[in-house]
């Protein structure tokens, strides 16, 4: 069995966010292709969302993911508008700070899921979308993810 990649705060902080001066329809699209290549890679089994301003843009299902990780894809997306961070990072603060995101008693747990695997899609420092990975342990998620955005921000400098 393969190791899993470990993230600690400081990881999820120094990692790079996509924020752009715009993001666009056939932005969100390219992003999403580039997340399932990732996807495709690392023989992962994952579902990739891209959602710009609460609609989905892409959506591609891959293995035996299917609508079972539609909760998930939208329930991590939550957590990344709601504080605008990856929910990874999210999820690893609260740990950090000794209260687990899933024992807060203000949020709806089945509609905010603090679980890795989505990223902040951000235009001048706002969030306007988020890419969602679910299907496979949360840091894995989170890894393709970030991984996306890398190669994505990488390319666009290119």
């Amino acid at each position: 069995m393969t190791e899993l990649p470990t993230f600690t705060v400081a990881d999820l902080e120094a990692e790079p966010r996509l924020d752009l001066p715009a993001f666009t329809q056939d932005d969100a699209v390219d992003l999403g292709l580039l997340a399932v290549g990732v996807v495709r890679e690392r023989g992962a089994n994952l579902a990739v969302r891209v959602e710009l301003g609460g609609e989905t843009v892409f959506l591609a299902m891959t293995g035996s993911t299917g609508a079972g990780n539609v909760p998930w894809l939208e329930g991590k997306a939550r957590v990344v508008h709601l504080l605008g961070e990856p929910s990874l990072l999210v999820r690893r603060r609260h740990e950090a700070a000794g209260t687990p995101f899933d024992q807060r008693a203000d949020v709806d747990h089945d509609l905010f899921k603090a679980h890795g695997g989505s990223v902040p899609l951000l235009v001048g420092g706002e969030v306007v979308g988020t890419l969602t990975t679910s299907g496979e342990p949360d840091v894995v998620d989170h890894a393709v993810a970030a991984e996306a955005v890398r190669r994505y921000l990488a390319a666009r400098a290119g």
